[in-house]
Parts: structure tokens; C-alpha cells; sequence
């Protein structure tokens, strides 16, 4: 072989090669676009769901209980994502209440889809601030102001809304978002958050930390078809943060009654009661 047709065979390789690079590089970009396109799709079915589940949890509010719980929070504390709205991690907690105690519960959800801190001071504190002694209380809500990061704002906001909470309030930190770009305000906000709720003597649940370990790939099994909420599975991780503290707190101010076993259990919050989540 003589050094031209040598120096010929040699191009031909490098633009073999090269021409398979770009056509797994264009393969790679056509897969991600078809992935996004479908993530956008599934977000958009999911937000159908949202006065679905925000008339869901409002019926819910009409139905009386032994115990009050009320929820603030946005599309997490709604379920978003779960395969029915009791599903979500304020159902289950629902549930553990009901359990524990044996006692019938009320459950008064003020959050809104889409809400950031700002707006639940907005929104929610105003309707909270009007409830009457309220049993229990759940706070998590953070996780949209990661977008549109203001620590100033953020710390602002989570200091007039836990000022208004009572005592035995236990608020969730911000869960874990695995990407070390967001992790990096996460962190920040959780500060933040722990900083302030220590301050005002209230109850932490640890979500970060628990949503953490469940690592990156197991996650991925934990959410919904638009990548963002959680699905069933998904929640039952977030009850799991809150649910040793919320057990210690209704040990402590509602024992067991001692008729708990013999009551009846007045349907299941599939049928508009919590007295019997599944």
C-alpha cells in the first residue's frame, strides 16, 4: 500500500468515525428530546388532577372528627402525583393519627399546588390563623422557591409563618433533590429552615435527610411520571419522615383510648372519611 492510499484509507476511518459519533450524538439528542417531550406530557395530565385533588381534600374538610389535623403545604401535601389523593403524605399521616390514638380525624388541607413560601404566608397563614385550636399541625413547604432561589425572601417568609404556628407544630426541611446544583440551595434553605423552626420550639421531621438515603437510583422509583412528584411509593418515604415524630406527639398529648379497640371504623378515606386510610 502506497503512502496516498494509505493517507486516503486513513480519512475514510476518521470520517467513518466521526460520522458515527455525530449519529450517536444526534441519536442521543433525538432520545432526549422524545424523553422531555413525554415528561412534558406526563406533567400535563398530572395537572389535570389538580382541582381534582383540591376538591377531593376540601369535601374531606366538611367531615366531622374527634381530632383536627391541618396541613400547609403545596402540591405534595395535595398527593400530586399518588394514585388517589389519601395516598399522599397527608393521608397517611391521617392515618397514623386515626391509628394511634383511636380516634375519628378531621383533616383541613390548606395547601395549594404550586405554592412557595411567600404564598403560603399569603394564602394559607391568613385561613390557618382563623382555625380554632387545631390538633395537629404538619408544615413542608419550600421546595418551589428552589427555582426562583431568594435566600432573603425564603428565610422572610419561613420566619412569619412558623411564628404563627403552635408549639407542637412539626414542620418537614425541604426533601432531597440529588442534583448537586439544587442540592446546593437545599442545603441553604434547610439551614434556614432548621435554624428558625429550633428557634420557635418547633418539631423538625428530618425529610431531607430520610429522601437522601434513599439515593438517586432508588429514587427514580419514587416518582411520578412527570419526574417531579412523588408517586405512591414516593410518599409513603415522606410519611416515613414525619411519622417517629408525629408518634412521640400524639403519644404524649393523645394516649390510646381505652374503648380504641372496640370502636367501629367508620369507613376509609377512599370514601371520605380518614378514620381508615389504606
Amino acid at each position: 500500500m502506497n503512502r496516498t492510499s494509505s493517507t486516503v484509507s486513513g480519512a475514510a476511518v476518521t470520517a467513518l468515525a466521526l460520522g458515527s459519533i455525530a449519529g450517536v450524538a444526534l441519536g442521543g439528542r433525538t432520545a432526549y428530546l422524545r424523553f422531555r417531550r413525554r415528561i412534558a406530557a406526563n406533567a400535563l395530565v398530572l395537572n389535570e388532577t389538580l382541582p381534582i385533588n383540591s376538591k377531593w381534600w376540601r369535601d374531606l374538610a366538611k367531615k366531622k372528627g374527634d381530632l383536627l389535623y391541618v396541613a400547609i403545604g403545596d402540591s405534595a401535601a395535595q398527593g400530586i402525583g399518588a394514585s388517589a389523593p389519601h395516598r399522599g403524605y397527608v393521608g397517611l399521616l391521617a392515618r397514623q393519627i386515626r391509628e394511634a390514638t383511636g380516634r375519628t380525624v378531621r383533616v383541613l388541607n390548606l395547601s395549594v399546588s404550586g405554592a412557595t413560601v411567600g404564598l403560603a404566608v399569603r394564602d394559607q397563614l391568613p385561613r390557618f390563623m382563623k382555625v380554632r385550636q387545631p390538633d395537629i399541625v404538619t408544615v413542608a413547604i419550600g421546595a418551589n422557591d428552589i427555582a426562583l432561589w431568594d435566600p432573603v425572601a425564603f428565610e422572610a417568609g419561613i420566619r412569619r409563618l412558623f411564628g404563627a404556628l403552635p408549639t407542637y407544630a412539626i414542620v418537614a426541611d425541604l426533601p432531597c433533590f440529588h442534583l448537586p446544583h439544587n442540592e446546593r440551595k437545599v442545603a441553604i434553605a434547610n439551614g434556614i429552615v432548621r435554624r428558625v423552626a429550633a428557634e420557635s420550639g418547633l418539631t423538625l421531621a428530618p425529610l431531607h435527610d430520610v429522601t437522601r438515603r434513599q439515593g438517586l437510583r432508588r429514587a427514580l422509583t419514587q416518582v411520578a411520571n412527570d419526574m417531579f412528584h412523588p408517586n405512591d411509593r414516593g410518599y409513603r418515604i415522606w410519611a416515613d419522615a414525619f411519622g417517629p415524630v408525629l408518634a412521640d406527639d400524639l403519644r404524649r398529648r393523645f394516649p390510646p383510648r381505652a374503648d380504641a379497640a372496640a370502636r367501629p371504623q367508620a369507613g376509609a378515606v377512599a370514601s371520605g372519611s380518614v378514620s381508615g386510610a389504606s
